[in-house]
């Protein structure tokens, strides 16, 4: 089983990303799964994803330049026995006493403030308004749209490509579920179905029941019902005539290589 890593940040979290991987390659034998969790700038939402930490065990890595969301995270983890490791403030308090001064404190100030920056905030922020398809109208604002059942890294997709600038929305397909109308105005050059095999994705389940601390014997992992689920996608993804790719043996960065391909983007100079 994979060691879970939380990556969070008050801005995109490329800094304690880079950080939190560069450490971990030097485990080589171990198994790494990163979440991202960039603009986390209210406690509520913080609060939520040290919870989801604690569940699953986590090891959690931050740059806050906000110091309440800083010292709440260092309390939050220090009561739940949580793993946590603050990226920024050893730096900034060196940067402190050699300059006297105090730091500004203000998120993302690393970036130069670009145009191509503001569009990889939009995008982020378009990822997280039109995930799990909240809003069926992102469908028809995006540059790209991703299907797939649950579990086939939708979201984590989505917001690896938003951080390349692209406008991303998904939709989790449910046989029980329609699609909405929106998906088939979409050109199916822009969609792209995410499938798997039966049995990554009965284990990916498995796993997610066990860190909730739920039985992991229930419909949701239940093969029948999963290669159900998968042969449903499919129909699905021959009717709009969308590729495939099946993520079972690739990374989020494998994936997102496939897709900007598909789009002809020159993934070189990404």
């Amino acid at each position: 089983m994979a060691t879970k890593v939380f990556v969070i940040s008050d801005a995109v979290g490329e800094t304690v990303g880079a950080v939190a991987k560069a450490a971990s390659a030097q485990f080589p034998s171990e198994k790494f799964e990163f979440d991202r969790y960039p603009f986390t700038q209210t406690k509520s939402l913080l609060d939520g994803i040290l919870k989801r930490a604690k569940r699953q065990n986590a090891i959690v890595f931050s740059t806050f330049v906000n110091p309440e969301l800083n010292q709440f995270a260092k309390e939050q983890c220090e009561q739940a026995d949580i793993y946590y490791y603050d990226v920024l403030t050893p730096a900034l308090s060196l940067f402190k006493q050699k300059t006297g001064l105090e730091p500004a404190n203000k998120p993302g100030s690393v970036h130069n403030l670009t145009e191509g920056y503001f569009d990889k905030i939009a995008a982020m922020e378009f990822a997280v308004t039109y995930d799990d398809g909240k809003d069926p109208s992102g469908f028809l604002k995006a540059d790209i749209v991703l299907l797939g059942v649950s579990r086939t890294s939708k979201t984590p997709m989505s917001l690896y490509l938003a951080n390349k600038g692209f406008k991303v929305a998904n939709l989790p397909l449910v046989p029980q579920a329609s699609i909405p109308d929106e998906i088939w105005k979409v050109d199916p050059k822009k969609i792209f179905g995410l499938t798997t095999t039966p049995d990554v994705l009965n284990d990916i389940r498995r796993q997610r029941m066990i860190s909730y601390g739920l039985n992991p014997e229930s419909s949701y992992s239940n093969t029948e019902g999963i290669k159900h689920e998968l042969s449903y996608a499919n129909d699905v993804f021959k009717k709009i005539g969308c590729l495939v790719i099946n993520t079972s043996n690739k990374s989020i960065e494998e994936t997102a290589t496939l897709i900007m391909e598909s789009l002809d983007v020159d993934v070189s100079n990404e």
